[in-house]
């Protein structure tokens, strides 16, 4: 099945029609799974990419008449429990996405097979591991936060764990920071602005949960390098959660709860000329694409999309604008960078890659396969072992290093990717190379302390 010509046009998204009730109607959605996986199985070029497409191709290649329309109709959920809402079929490998007359969009099915299924009901468990708000609220805490710690390391608790959050024991979990990044950050520093031909001039740091409540040194450093390059910045005044765990679950009304306290106090930045930065790729994502679908007439949410920015997106265009500090004092060594999906699939170029390759006396080799991890797919059990599975060549290539041997620095721009990659290179026994975010690495390139 050949793409028609002018296939290879940028790819285009529809809106995601979310409220409309035909959207949970599950009968209608299984036609629409039965006509994207029979083009899918016409295709098959998306097989290395996830759990999503062996199993459907398996399920098609075992069935009677080896096409769709022998597969069990219940066995299409097997195919939607392995997506991951990654993207990188629909920005990087489909040839048959819109603006293609076959209008393919295989992530944003998964998404509408998920909220049937949502609505159908799902275990306790999973709900609240999509509630980081709630298990993050205990971060800080004294005494809380060491018990809570201590348990996520025993063998017991990780078995209670696994039974009631059906949470693999193997899986690595953070631990909850002691001190919040928004307790502990200054909440503004103010610099002369200077005003790039391109950049906004000032920054508004979006937290994200997972630097506020598990790794606050990554929001830290974010402020540093900032400073350094004199950069006025200010913490968002309040936030939730962005939703990306609840949209990952199917959860859209839960999706819009946090995007009724969100989009408000973030369109207020865009519209004063503030940068939003996000230290997460999949929080940056969900601004700058799943919620603008989600609401495509709401004029907040266009202009937070409009001012949403990936750190380095950001440092980079303040380098073409000429105001970014170049003078890096260490240099780093030999860094195996992992570029995320979520990364990836905004679009950006590569950014990160760009500015640690700025840094003398630094050889930087980028990897740009899938890590596994993909949200909470990687820590329950049932997925765990396939999420070490799809990030098993990764682990393998980051391991050695072009420039010979093994790597000084792993690092990825997905706090949670990179120490999935770290657990995989303990388990494949790969060595034990240091761990370090990009924005922790450029800090201390700069020789900030």
């Amino acid at each position: 099945m050949p793409p028609r010509e002018g296939s290879l046009e940028a790819p285009t998204r529809h809106p995601i029609d979310w409220r409309n009730p035909q959207f949970h109607d599950e009968e209608a959605a299984f036609q629409e799974l039965e006509r994207i996986f029979g083009i899918c199985h016409g295709c098959r070029r998306c097989v290395s990419l996830c759990g999503a497409f062996p199993t459907l191709f398996d399920l098609v290649d075992e069935g009677k008449t080896g096409e769709v329309d022998a597969v069990d109709k219940q066995d299409y959920w097997k195919v939607v429990e392995q997506c991951y809402l990654c993207d990188l079929c629909y920005m990087t490998k489909c040839p048959y996405v819109p603006p293609h007359e076959w209008n393919l969009d295989f992530p944003h099915t998964m998404l509408r097979a998920k909220a049937i299924k949502y609505r159908k009901g799902i275990p306790a468990g999973e709900k609240f591991l999509a509630s980081t708000d709630v298990h993050g609220s205990f971060a800080g805490i004294p005494i809380v936060v060491q018990v809570a710690n201590a348990l996520n390391h025993t063998d017991a608790a990780r078995g209670v764990m696994e039974k009631v959050l059906n949470v693999d024991r193997k899986a690595w979990l953070p631990d909850l920071a002691t001190r919040k990044f928004r307790s502990g950050a200054p909440k503004s520093a103010q610099h002369e602005v200077k005003d790039g031909a391109k950049t906004p001039g000032k920054v508004a740091i979006y937290a994200t949960c997972y630097v506020n409540y598990n790794e606050p040194g990554i929001g830290h450093d974010l402020l540093k390098v900032l400073a350094h390059n004199e950069v006025p910045y200010e913490l968002v005044a309040k936030e939730k959660c962005c939703g990306m765990p609840k949209l990952e679950l199917g959860d859209l009304e839960g999706v819009d709860k946090l995007k009724q306290v969100n989009i408000p106090v973030l369109a207020r930045y865009a519209r004063e000329g503030y940068a939003i930065l996000s230290a997460v790729p999949s929080c940056t994502l969900m601004y700058k694409q799943e919620l603008p679908l989600m609401y495509p007439d709401d004029a907040d949410v266009q202009a937070v999309k409009q001012a949403m920015w990936d750190p380095f997106e950001y440092l980079s265009a303040r380098k073409r604008d000429g105001l970014l500090k170049t003078e890096f004092t260490q240099p780093l060594g030999k860094i195996s960078y992992h570029t995320p999906c979520h990364g990836r699939v905004q679009n950006i170029g590569k950014r990160t890659e760009e500015i640690l390759k700025m840094i003398p006396g630094t050889q930087v080799a980028t990897n740009e396969r899938c890590s596994g991890h993909a949200g909470t797919y990687g820590v329950k059990k049932g997925y765990h072992d396939m999420a070490m599975k799809i990030g098993k060549p990764l682990f393998k290539r980051m391991a050695e290093h072009p420039a010979g041997g093994a790597p000084d620095y792993i690092s990825s721009d997905c706090p949670l990717g990179g120490h999935h990659i770290a657990q995989g290179f303990e388990v494949n026994q790969l060595g034990e190379p240091k761990l370090a975010h990009p924005l922790t690495l450029v800090r201390q390139a700069y020789g900030i302390e």
